[in-house]
């Protein structure tokens, strides 16, 4: 029993699943306060999760901002609130990553990037990196799609006895004039089904110092222009509870104007570029077990994305006039199948289709449908020491274009994978592990059909993964309360690299298969926890990912071999977590090492290395049945300047006070 309470404890606060859990179900536990250890997961594959009041204790804006404390994981940025933010895991490409979203990947069709800058973490309940896939066989074909995945989820509902609604508000407020309130409401509509609708708000100016060196040595100090963002967030989710499964419906609402703050470059340090978002999606899902054998999960989504960009040479003469309207849709269904075929071993087969479709106002716009359709048959093997879980995964893809001109070919693609998990000693809990898997992603519109510069005749980038690794979880009796340690290291190959080069024209460029890339890393997470007295304990977190990432795609380019760009050879994380009483006091580090910014690895291309210092103190207090929390931030405490992306300055020292309120 005590052993039980413990691994659920670990399960409601790391949200991270043990060798059994089902991934694609989600567990509720009350709260409560226990002494009982935290423990790692069996994870066949490489997983980092932060969730709870880890997620929320971090100095963070948006989903990407968290995802800055995990290993292997590099965030380009592109300046400010209002910069794009993408990520890339492992350095094999922002467009080999999955973005889940409440279990349904997020698409872009047009250039296959997900800003990750428009997701709050305010209706956010866990964010879950998994390189390779999830520990489940029960899962979209999809989910196999990916060479690594992120998983947001947001809160879902839940309601002790007697319980029937929550509220919640929050006020955010801090430096460059930015305003972000947001509401939070849960009603409990009947004994089976819940409601959850949240509303957001964000305004900044973006206006803040930086400094800019020259070359000839001399550094200004300026203000950022044009990274003003005005956007709103809603979202409805409905919530229901069947005989041995459950189901839920998101309807997701975005819109925003935001400045394109633009690159710093040869001076000039004004933009007036526009650009308005407007996205929607609706999903559903549903999950039923059909006695102890069979479990069904059936998933579907239609999704609406406009942007429109602006720029303007009547309010910036240097810019040539660009007006584009982009729409694109897509439909989404999936179908998956579980077979429980003993208690060791069970099977899965699913079957994905979806449409994707791109219409724009540019000048011979071959607006371009894709049809995709994709099967999985997966299996796992569960033994009391040893895990064994494999996939084969079929990708067939079709595009058809409304002209005259030649469309891409079909493509038909066959991707495994295989992990292995093992336990060499029954009372240490020292966990092996390690996988293959191969995947590929395909050319985005942009890369085939953008007017001048597209080709259809390229073929899918591929990646391949080697990795192994162990886990490492001890519990102690006195002050130092747990050790956990995860270690892995990886070999990656990336074939057919998209990339883009110049024609006969220098104002024309087209892209081509030319790129590849071998990279080679470890990733190290290690986590200890304290208890000092009753009402006090402390909580450390580390990350570090060493990478070697080559660019071998021309042997003849007297540059061959060099680190690809904005690859770090070093980087890292701590964070730390001091609770005393009501009070949390909170640090986190993080360090992004030396780097080009360019395939040639020269001194005109060097960036040097960053580091911020971001610290928050939070206050917690109980009136009757309301909860009140206060929390004072100060990000960049040491005014460091730096770039994540050359000639895209960030914010110095920043400041946000929080309020939150539930009842």
């Amino acid at each position: 029993m005590w052993v039980a309470l413990c691994l659920s404890c670990s399960m409601a606060i790391f949200g991270q699943d043990s060798l059994r859990v089902d991934t694609t179900r989600i567990y509720k536990i009350p709260e409560v306060s226990v002494s009982a250890q935290r423990f790692m997961p069996k994870s066949v594959s490489p997983v980092q999760i932060l969730s709870g009041t880890a997620l929320e204790n971090l100095n963070s804006h948006s989903v990407a901002d968290a995802l800055r404390y995990f290993s292997g994981m590099q965030i380009k940025d592109y300046g400010g609130i209002g910069g794009l933010k993408t990520i890339n895991i492992r350095s094999m490409g922002t467009n080999h990553v999955g973005v889940f979203y409440d279990g349904i990947e997020l698409g872009n069709a047009q250039n296959g990037t997900i800003d990750l800058g428009k997701f709050s973490l305010d209706n956010m309940e866990s964010i879950t990196l998994y390189n390779g896939e999830k520990n489940s066989s029960f899962q979209s074909a999809k989910d196999f799609g990916s060479s690594g995945n992120v998983y947001m989820q947001s809160k879902a509902p839940y309601f002790e006895t007697g319980e029937t609604y929550h509220v919640t508000g929050t006020l955010k407020a801090g430096s460059f004039w930015t305003v972000n309130p947001s509401f939070l409401w849960e009603q409990k509509l009947t004994e089976k089904v819940s409601l959850s609708s949240s509303v957001e708000y964000l305004y900044t100016t973006g206006r803040y110092k930086f400094t800019y060196q020259t070359l000839g040595g001399y550094d200004t100090t300026a203000v950022r222009q044009n990274g003003d963002v005005n956007a709103l967030r809603a979202e409805l989710g409905l919530y229901g509870k069947v005989t041995d499964g459950n189901w839920r419906t998101k309807a997701y609402f975005y819109n925003s104007e935001r400045g394109y703050p633009g690159a710093v470059v040869r001076g000039k340090f004004t933009h007036e570029d526009r650009q308005w978002d407007s996205n929607f999606f609706l999903q559903s899902s549903f999950q039923k077990a059909f006695g102890d054998v069979y479990s069904l999960m059936l998933k579907g989504k239609y999704a609406y994305d406009y942007l429109h960009y602006l720029a303007d040479p009547n309010r910036d003469a240097s810019l040539m006039y660009v007006n584009n309207v982009y729409r694109q849709q897509e439909v989404y269904l999936s179908n998956a199948n579980r077979f429980q075929l003993f208690d060791f071993w069970d099977a899965n087969l699913s079957v994905d289709v979806q449409w994707n479709g791109l219409d724009a106002n540019l000048y011979n716009f071959v607006h371009p449908n894709r049809y995709t359709a994709m099967g999985a048959l997966a299996t796992a093997f569960y033994f009391d020491q040893f895990k064994c879980q494999a996939s084969l995964l079929a990708t067939y893809v079709y595009d058809k274009i409304n002209t005259d001109t030649l469309s891409a070919a079909n493509q038909f693609h066959l991707a495994p994978a295989f992990y292995l998990s093992y336990q060499p000693f029954k009372k240490i809990d020292l966990n092996l592990r390690a996988f293959y898997k191969q995947s590929m992603r395909m050319p985005t519109f942009n890369d085939l059909y953008y007017t001048f510069i597209g080709n259809v005749y390229l073929k899918p980038e591929e990646t391949t993964q080697y990795n192994v690794g162990f886990t490492y979880n001890q519990p102690f009796d006195g002050i130092l309360s747990l050790f956990t340690c995860q270690v892995d290291g990886y070999f990656n190959q990336v074939t057919n690299k998209i990339i883009a080069t110049p024609t006969s024209n220098f104002f024309r460029w087209t892209m081509i298969n030319l790129g590849y890339v071998e990279i080679v890393g470890t990733d190290v997470m290690v986590q200890t926890n304290f208890t000092l007295a009753k009402q006090i304990s402390l909580n450390a977190r580390l990350n570090y990912t060493y990478q070697q990432a080559h660019d071998l795609g021309d042997p003849s380019s007297p540059y061959y071999g060099g680190q690809i760009p904005y690859i770090p050879w070093h980087s890292g994380s701590l964070v730390l977590n001091a609770l005393v009483n009501s009070w949390s006091f909170n640090y986190s580090f993080i360090y992004t090492g030396e780097r080009y910014s360019a395939s040639a690895n020269i001194p005109v291309n060097y960036e040097q290395p960053w580091y911020t210092h971001d610290m928050s103190v939070s206050k917690k207090l109980t009136w009757k049945t309301v909860d009140l929390q206060l929390t004072a931030e100060v990000n960049n405490l040491l005014n460091q300047q730096y770039e994540v992306v050359r000639s895209y300055p960030m914010p110095g020292t920043n400041f946000r006070v929080i309020a939150q309120v539930k009842f």
